[in-house]
């Protein structure tokens, strides 16, 4: 019998067997690529503002749970970066802070918004960075503090001014409150340079700000069961369960297509309400993982009991969704981002 057939050279079988072990690795997807490198490893969650706010809220819980669905189950730790409306930890992505993998900052995606609008101010191009994932949308509201505070939108508009605080211009509640000014020509008055919403929410409570506008699961619990607010405007068309009926949709109240424009502009960054990026440089079988884990992190059921307890929402968005909205906003006409640049100037 003629075996030749069954004895391959070596060089043909070494061959074979490297043509096979590729395949099985391709296989393996990317979430298996680096199986070891978070082992021992310390990932860093970097929140954008002083503690107590809801991005570090938002942060922390992903913190406690994230962990466990990453390979090699890193340490995961929250630091707290305030600055410039968050602008600064975002900036740090590149400048300061490690491009492997390990360093994650959640910020206001205000500004993203100020990011195509005003460019030169803001220098950071959002549809060039690493987008993680999104917990859940805002849905933002303003609101009156208060027995004498604003009730409704024509009780606003009949005020002499309606005064709001705000870490920074490109923060998502300078946005909203700004928004009324110039698309409303609203009585609105906004004082800049808080820390973060922990701060505000004290000068609130002293009378020093008549309410806010931001995020309605932010607001303090204790505040909606006592009644100690009215919010009267909401700024997603949508409205989730949790917000009453009395905060009416800013779209209701606008007269002309630019001001409608100009809402789908400048809500936009609401969508991608409590976000988290890392470096651009982080390499794709990384980024890989860490979106997987993320999005794990989303379906768990000890992660999602926590955020029941905090009272806040969960309704994620993958990286990959995070950056069609990104393209989406940038795709905005010149005209409209030109009209838009008055709320930051």
């Amino acid at each position: 019998m003629n075996h030749s057939r069954f004895n391959l050279p070596m060089s043909a079988c070494a061959l074979s067997w490297a043509l096979s072990l590729a395949l099985s690795w391709s296989l393996v997807g990317p979430a298996q690529a680096q199986p070891d490198f978070y082992k021992g490893k310390t990932v860093n969650i970097i929140v954008g503002f002083t503690p107590a706010g809801g991005y570090d809220i938002n942060g922390r819980a992903v913190a406690r749970h994230i962990g466990r669905h990453i390979p090699g189950n890193p340490s995961v730790i929250v630091q707290n970066a305030p600055g410039a409306g968050s602008l600064s930890a975002v900036r740090n992505l590149e400048a300061t802070l490690p491009r492997d993998g390990t360093a994650i900052v959640t910020f206001n995606p205000g500004l993203v918004t100020q990011s195509i609008v005003q460019p030169e101010t803001v220098k950071v191009d959002f549809r060039n960075i690493a987008w993680l994932g999104v917990v859940a949308a805002d849905y933002r509201v303003c609101y009156g503090f208060g027995p004498n505070g604003v009730k409704t939108w024509a009780d606003m508009m009949s005020r002499k001014e309606f005064i709001l605080g705000s870490t920074a211009r490109a923060a998502g509640n300078y946005i909203n409150g700004a928004t009324l000014r110039q698309v409303f020509n609203a009585p609105v008055r906004q004082i800049l340079g808080f820390p973060g919403s922990a701060e505000q929410r004290i000068a609130i409570e002293r009378g020093e700000l008549d309410g806010d506008c931001g995020a309605f699961a932010s607001i303090p619990v204790a505040w909606v069961n006592e009644k100690k607010i009215h919010p009267f405007v909401r700024f997603s068309e949508h409205r989730s369960a949790e917000i009453p009926e009395s905060a009416v949709y800013v779209g209701t109240f606008a007269k002309t297509d630019e001001q409608r424009a100009l809402l789908r502009v400048l809500s936009g960054g609401d969508e991608i309400g409590r976000p988290f990026i890392l470096s651009k440089h982080v390499p794709a079988d990384r980024l890989a993982i860490l979106r997987q884990a993320f999005m794990a992190t989303m379906k768990d059921p000890a992660f999602l009991a926590d955020m029941e307890k905090l009272g806040h929402p969960v309704q994620p968005l993958s990286g990959e969704q995070a950056e069609a909205i990104v393209a989406r906003m940038s795709a905005a006409s010149p005209d409209v981002l030109n009209k838009a640049r008055a709320i930051y100037e």
